[in-house]
């Protein structure tokens, strides 16, 4: 039996703005996780994707269907037909919530096919056949999800540039809070260029205003300084706002972290729901989760950002 496994992933800073070529930077999240088995039978491949309660022949996929999708992008890769096996996917990664589960989900059965095969698959490999996949989930995708996901590293991502990994001085404490609402980014995305085509000279500033807080961010992480990147959420989190992907249940997680004592605190992802994060450490984080917990969230995790994340 083949397995592999891929984490989900946060943006800390400049969604939507990343889709017009200004920076973000996004961190891997090992708690949750999207995990694929193979193994060999008789049968022609078959999909048992558990958290969905779905199993399928492979053949009775859509074309669309973003599982077939990855499974035949990676075979094609490797001129190779299906396998005779069943694949097996269970994800802890939530559905459209900003946790990047379609490209975790992705990266993994990609990762767990080179394995069968014994093919090498660098992660410029994933990452490209997975930003195919993206294209299904979103429309016009960034690229970030497949980036920071595939590479399973800290990235500074600016689109069309190379990828640059980098280096974490200081570990940092973010806590994630889920709001519960499900929010495809594709719907977020597509309103906000909508916007962006209706007001261009103003949406052109927000997305400014996001593109220089990512990249003096990155210049805090890189030299220690992270206990700095608080006010640089908030700040991100009010551009959010304005660009109209900000919504109630974030507005009040964002409001009740930072009464709470966290040191900053914005969404995270595509918006309209999904996920909000904050700035902690360990001596506020048990309050600032209690808070979030009580504001509504659905669940709350803590993660270390750290050079190997």
């Amino acid at each position: 039996m083949i397995t592999a496994t891929a984490s989900g992933k946060i943006i800390l800073f400049g969604e939507h703005a990343v889709v017009y070529q200004r920076p973000a930077i996004a961190v891997p999240v090992s708690q949750v996780q999207a995990r694929v088995t193979i193994k060999k039978t008789k049968q022609p491949l078959t999909i048992d994707a558990q958290d969905q309660r779905r199993k399928i022949s492979y053949t009775d996929l859509r074309d669309d269907d973003p599982l077939k999708a990855i499974i035949r992008l990676t075979l094609t890769s490797f001129k190779v037909t299906p396998p005779h096996a069943t694949l097996t996917l269970h994800s802890t990664i939530p559905i459209a919530s900003g946790l990047g589960s379609g490209a975790a989900v992705s990266t993994a059965i990609a990762r767990a096919l080179a394995k069968y095969f014994k093919r090498d698959l660098d992660s410029a490999a994933i990452s490209s056949l997975v930003y195919e996949v993206e294209k299904i989930h979103h429309g016009t995708p960034s690229g970030i999800d497949n980036t920071v996901i595939a590479y399973s590293k800290p990235v500074y991502f600016v689109r069309g540039q190379p990828i640059e990994t980098f280096n974490v001085a200081q570990p940092f404490r973010i806590a994630i809070a889920d709001t519960g609402i499900q929010s495809p980014t594709k719907i977020a995305v597509g309103d906000v260029r909508a916007a962006w085509e209706a007001d261009k000279d103003r949406y052109e500033k927000i997305f400014d205003g996001c593109g220089g807080i990512a990249q003096h961010a990155r210049k805090l992480i890189k030299e220690g300084q992270p206990d700095q990147l608080g006010s640089l959420m908030n700040e991100n989190h009010e551009l959010l706002r304005q660009m109209g992907v900000s919504c109630r249940e974030l507005d009040d997680l964002v409001d009740a972290a930072t009464r709470a004592g966290a040191f900053g605190a914005k969404l995270s992802g595509g918006g309209r729901g999904g996920n909000m994060i904050a700035l902690v450490n360990e001596s506020n984080e048990s309050r600032v989760r209690e808070a979030l917990m009580g504001a509504g969230a659905k669940r709350v995790l803590i993660t270390e950002v750290n050079r190997d994340t």
